[in-house]
C-alpha cells in the first residue's frame, strides 16, 4: 500500500533486490524566470497576422505566456519542482509581500518586481498569472517600463537571494533570462564587471543561467551575445558539469516577427521546452573497465522514459468535513494460522523447489545475489550489424564520461567512442547497475551527435547501454502458416509507402504528445483552476485521412485490385476454391494445405467431421508437450490419442490439455 510501489511495472523482477540509493541523483528542479520589461520588449511587432493571435503579442507578454504554459505543465507533471517569475526593468519594485505598500522594494532591488515567488506552484499562482496574460488592463498597470536603466548586477543578486532563501538544497537551480538587450550598461564598464561578478556568484552557488535572446528583424536588430552575455552565461552545468546537456549558446535568438511562419511565442515555447527538464543521472561514479588495468568513470542517464500520470498521495473525505485529508498506507505481516503480527526480523524468504520449500536468511540471500560491485566491463567487440533489432529486454541507458574518480576519463571515452563509430562496431559488456543487482550482458552502441535545422543539439554524442537477453529470456515463436506476398503485390505497396513518408522520413516524437496523458492533464487542470471542462481531446496521432486519400488513394485502390487478382491465383495454385454446401454457405475445399514452418504437412479435418486417416504419434505429442503446444490439436485428436493411452479426461479443451500435460509430467519417461 506504500506509494513507492505505485507504477513499478517493469521492475517487478527486481523488486526483491536491496536497492542502493546512494548511486542515484533524484534531484528536484527550481526554475526562476527573469523577464525584461523594457520599451522594446513591450512593443508589439509591426507585421501582424490577424488570423494568428500569437503574432500580436509583445515579447514580454509572449514570455509571460510561455511561463504560464510551463507552470501549467509543471504543477501536474512535476509537483515537487519550484518555479518563480521575476520582472526587471519595471517602474514598480517588489521583492517581498507588502513592499508595494511600504516602498521598501525600491530600496533593496530597484526596478525588480517579483511577480511569483520561487515555490511549488499552487492553483492560485496559475490563476494570477493567467489573469495577467489575459487581462490587458491589469497587464498595462504592471508592465510599465522604467525610465532608468535597471542594474543587471542587482537583477542577478536578487536572483541569488531568491535561490538562497527559497531553494537552498536543490541540486538543479536554473535562471531563465529572457531579454532583447544584448549590451546593457554600454557606457559603464564598472556596471558590466559588477554584473559578471554576480553571474560568477550564481555559478558558484550552483545556478545555471539559461539565456533566451530575442531579435527584432523588422527593426534591423539582431541579438549579439559576444557584446555582454558571453561573460555572464557559463556553458557547463555547475551542479552536474558532466551532464550531456546542450550548450546555452546553441539557443538561437527568437524573432519577434512572424515572417518565417513561426511566432515569437512558438519559438520561445520550443526553446524553453528543450530546457524544461534537467537531465538526471541514474547512476554516477560507475567504473568503466575497458581492459585490464584501464578503468575510467562514467555516469548513466535515462533519456527516453515513458511518462505516466503522477499520483502524489491518497486522500479521503471525512463525513463531517469538506476538506480532503491525506492518508498514508501502513502495511504489516500476519501469521496465516494465528493472525498474530509478525516482525520483520522473524521473516525469511523462501522458494519452492520440487515440492519442497527452501528458505534463506537475508545474509544468505545477499551472498547468493552478489556478483560483484557495480561495474561496466567490456569483454569483447562485435560488428554492429550482428545485433538483432529485437534483442532488447529493458530500457537503455545513455552513458557519458565523468572526471570525478579518474582524471582523463573524457579523453579515453572519446577515443573509444570515435573508434567504435569509425569501425561500425559495438562493445559487449558485463553490466551490474547497482549493488545486489542482477548482472546482465549488454551491447555498448556508439551514438553520433544530432542537431536540428536550427543547429540545436537534440542528441549528444555518447554510448547507449542496450541490455541483451539471455537464452532463458527468449521464447519460442508460435507456429504459423506463412504465405509470401508475390513481387507484383510488393511493388504496388512500395508506391503506397513512398507516398506516405513522414517529413524527411524521420519520426520526431516531440511533435506527437501522448493524447491520453495530455487529456488527463487537461481535465485535472480544468478542475484545479475552475475552468470549463474541455469537450474533446487534442490527438495529434490521428491520421489525416483527407491528405492520405489525396496522396495515396489511387495507389491503395490499385493495390487492392492486384491483391484480389493474386489471391485468386493463389487459390488456383493451392486448390483452395470455395464451394457451396447443402445449407447454401460456402466452404473451403479440403485440398492440400501449405507446408508448415517445420516442413511437416498440417492435418486438416475431413468434411464429415471425422479425423483424418493418420492419428497423432507419441513423438508428435511429446514434441508438442515440450513446446507447450498441446492445445494446438483439436478435441477429437486429443481424445483419440488419450483413448490409446487409457487416459481419462473431461470434455472441454482445457481439461483435455491438462490431462495430456499431467500424463507427460508424471508417467512418461524419456
Amino acid at each position: 500500500m506504500s506509494e513507492s510501489n505505485y507504477g513499478r511495472g517493469d521492475d517487478d523482477d527486481e523488486e526483491e533486490e536491496e536497492l542502493d540509493e546512494s548511486g542515484y541523483k533524484t534531484t528536484k528542479d527550481a526554475v526562476l524566470f527573469a523577464i525584461d520589461v523594457s520599451e522594446s520588449m513591450l512593443t508589439k511587432p509591426a507585421d501582424i497576422d490577424e488570423k494568428r493571435p500569437d503574432t500580436m503579442l509583445s515579447p514580454t507578454v509572449a514570455a509571460l505566456k510561455c511561463a504560464y504554459a510551463l507552470m501549467q505543465q509543471r504543477i501536474i507533471s512535476n509537483p515537487n519542482d519550484m518555479m518563480g517569475i521575476l520582472l526587471f526593468g519595471t517602474e514598480k519594485s517588489k521583492f517581498q509581500e507588502g513592499d508595494e505598500e511600504t516602498g521598501r522594494g525600491g530600496l533593496q532591488y530597484p526596478h525588480c518586481y517579483l511577480l511569483t515567488d520561487l515555490d511549488v506552484p499552487a492553483a492560485a499562482d496559475v490563476k494570477q498569472l493567467r489573469s495577467l496574460v489575459e487581462d490587458e488592463e491589469e497587464a498595462a498597470d504592471l508592465l510599465v517600463a522604467s525610465k532608468e536603466e535597471v542594474s543587471m548586477a542587482n537583477v542577478l543578486f536578487c536572483a541569488n537571494q531568491i535561490f538562497t532563501t527559497k531553494a537552498p538544497n536543490f541540486s538543479s537551480r536554473r535562471l531563465f533570462l529572457v531579454t532583447d538587450n544584448d549590451y546593457p550598461h554600454a557606457s559603464n564598464r564598472d556596471a558590466r564587471n559588477s554584473a559578471a561578478v554576480r553571474a560568477k556568484d550564481l555559478y558558484d552557488l550552483g545556478v545555471t543561467i539559461e539565456l533566451f535572446p530575442i531579435s527584432h528583424p523588422d527593426r534591423g536588430y539582431t541579438f549579439d551575445r559576444s557584446k555582454f552575455y558571453n561573460d555572464i552565461v557559463y556553458s557547463a552545468s555547475p551542479s552536474d558539469p558532466d551532464a550531456p546537456a546542450p550548450l546555452s549558446a546553441d539557443i538561437k535568438p527568437a524573432s519577434s516577427t512572424a515572417k518565417d511562419g513561426i511566432s515569437l511565442l512558438q519559438s520561445l515555447l520550443s526553446s524553453i521546452a528543450s530546457r524544461s527538464a534537467p537531465r538526471r543521472s541514474m547512476f554516477s561514479h560507475m567504473p568503466f573497465e575497458i581492459g585490464p588495468g584501464l578503468k575510467i568513470s562514467v555516469k548513466g542517464y535515462i533519456l527516453i522514459k515513458r511518462q505516466e500520470p503522477k499520483r502524489t498521495s491518497y486522500i479521503y473525505l471525512p463525513p463531517d468535513s469538506d476538506k480532503p485529508q491525506i492518508v498514508s498506507g501502513v502495511g504489516q505481516m500476519i501469521a496465516d494460522d494465528t493472525a498474530r503480527t509478525v516482525e520483520k526480523s522473524e521473516v525469511r524468504k523462501a522458494y519452492k523447489f520440487g515440492g519442497e520449500t527452501i528458505s534463506f536468511s537475508e545474509e544468505e540471500l545477499a551472498k547468493i545475489k552478489h556478483f560483484g560491485d557495480p561495474v561496466i566491463r567490456i569483454i569483447g567487440f562485435k560488428p554492429l550489424n550482428m545485433l538483432p533489432i529485437w534483442a532488447q529486454v529493458k530500457q537503455s541507458y545513455f552513458i557519458y564520461p565523468s572526471e570525478d574518480d579518474f582524471v582523463g576519463s573524457t579523453r579515453v571515452f572519446s577515443a573509444l567512442h570515435q573508434k567504435l563509430l569509425r569501425d561500425d562496431k559495438m562493445a559487449v559488456a558485463w553490466f551490474i547497475a547497482r549493488r545486489n543487482a542482477t548482472p546482465t550482458l549488454t551491447a555498448l552502441i556508439p551514438c553520433r551527435e544530432q542537431r536540428n535545422e536550427e543547429g540545436e543539439q537534440v542528441m549528444p554524442p555518447g554510448l547507449w547501454i542496450k541490455r541483451l537477453p539471455f537464452a532463458d529470456d527468449i521464447r519460442e515463436p508460435p507456429e504459423m502458416e506463412v504465405v509470401k506476398a508475390p513481387d507484383a503485390l510488393t511493388d504496388a505497396m512500395r508506391l503506397v509507402v513512398q507516398q506516405l513518408q513522414l517529413p524527411k522520413a524521420v519520426y520526431d516524437p516531440s511533435k506527437y504528445p501522448n493524447p491520453g496523458l495530455q487529456w488527463f492533464y487537461r481535465i485535472l487542470q480544468a478542475l484545479a483552476l475552475e475552468e470549463d471542462l474541455p469537450e474533446k481531446a487534442e490527438d495529434k496521432t490521428l491520421p489525416k485521412w483527407k491528405q492520405i486519400n489525396k496522396r495515396a488513394g489511387p495507389y491503395v485502390v490499385e493495390w487492392g485490385k492486384i491483391l484480389d487478382e493474386q489471391y485468386r491465383m493463389w487459390q488456383q495454385d493451392n486448390d483452395r476454391h470455395p464451394k457451396a454446401t447443402t445449407n447454401g454457405a460456402t466452404k473451403r475445399a479440403g485440398g492440400a494445405a501449405p507446408a508448415a514452418a517445420n516442413g511437416r504437412s498440417k492435418k486438416v479435418k475431413a468434411e464429415d467431421g471425422e479425423e483424418g486417416d493418420s492419428g497423432i504419434t507419441d513423438e508428435e505429442m511429446r514434441a508438442a508437450f515440450t513446446k507447450d503446444a498441446v492445445k494446438k490439436f483439436t478435441n477429437p485428436q486429443l481424445k483419440q490419442w488419450m483413448a490409446g493411452k487409457g487416459i481419462k479426461g473431461g470434455t472441454k479443451k482445457a481439461e483435455l490439455v491438462d490431462a495430456v500435460n499431467g500424463y507427460f509430467e508424471t508417467k512418461m519417461t524419456d
